[in-house]
């Protein structure tokens, strides 16, 4: 009797995959938010990472990956690529803190590293499972009692400059541009600290209203991890950049600390002399 031929359909993402080595004694871990934490039902959270680098997807460096961040899963599998669902966050761009929003109530978070398949590697880089509470605190009384009733205020002498590149400089198309603050510090997005915030860089773009958080697209950059420099690549002819510090909720403060919006130039393409 003539066997029956049976097809099967077999999803990606059930497919075991080969996993890449991870150095001995790496590990991931959440930074600032221990198990068992309250924590706001929109809340910024951050990623930590020893003994390996942080790299997008699709890198294929040795000893690096990307973070997947698991909100009320299991682990998942570690032989197969990590699902990308709304209980399966992939920062394939190198991200370090997300902000995500979570429903009052229990939660489990966790973190698992990706290769640049975002397959875990070998051994698997995980962290535990931490249970947080997330609390509506603006509904809260103790919160409506705590709550910042405007902009958060800055020392009247802070202030925000370019370390590079000055006021009407020739740059290069890919320059480096490097921020500079006196009188502050720098804290991530996030952190509720005295004295502390995060840059925005401007590029090309007025000055926004100075009431309500700073914009997120391509001419407005945020830099919530705190980074203090940034590679920007820019066409030629002449830009406006600017630099804001933005709180804990990527609003400017009052006074707002920021520059003026300078100009440069950036340089067009060489002409190569005819011999």
């Amino acid at each position: 009797m003539a066997s029956e031929v049976v097809h099967v359909r077999v999803d990606a993402a059930t497919v075991e995959k080969p996993r890449t080595p991870s150095p001995a004694g790496a590990s991931v871990f959440f930074d600032g938010l221990q198990d068992g934490a309250t924590i706001p039902t929109h809340a910024t959270i951050r990623f930590g990472v020893s003994g390996m680098s942080v790299a997008p997807a699709g890198t294929d460096a040795p000893n690096t990956g990307h973070h997947h961040l698991v909100i009320d899963a299991p682990t998942p599998d570690l032989d197969r690529e990590i699902p990308s669902d709304p209980n399966h966050l992939h920062f394939g761009k190198g991200q370090t803190q997300a902000e995500v929003t979570l429903s009052p109530g229990p939660h489990t978070l966790q973190l698992v590293l990706g290769d640049k398949d975002h397959v875990p590697h070998d051994p698997p880089v995980v962290s535990p499972i931490i249970h947080v509470t997330a609390a509506d605190q603006a509904g809260s009384p103790a919160a409506q009692a705590e709550a910042p009733t405007g902009r958060t205020p800055a020392p009247p002498d802070a202030a925000v400059y370019f370390v590079y590149p000055p006021k009407g400089a020739l740059i290069y198309p890919r320059t480096t541009v490097r921020f500079g603050l006196r009188n502050m510090g720098v804290a991530p997005a996030g952190v509720t600290k005295a004295n502390t915030g995060h840059h925005h860089l401007l590029i090309d773009v007025e000055t926004p209203p100075l009431d309500r958080p700073i914009p997120n697209d391509p001419k407005h950059l945020h830099f919530g991890a705190g980074q203090t420099e940034k590679k920007i690549v820019l066409p030629p002819g002449k830009h406006t950049l600017q630099l804001i510090l933005g709180d804990a909720q990527h609003i400017p403060f009052d006074p707002p600390v920021m520059t003026e919006r300078i100009e440069v130039t950036v340089m067009g393409p060489r002409k190569h002399r005819k011999r």
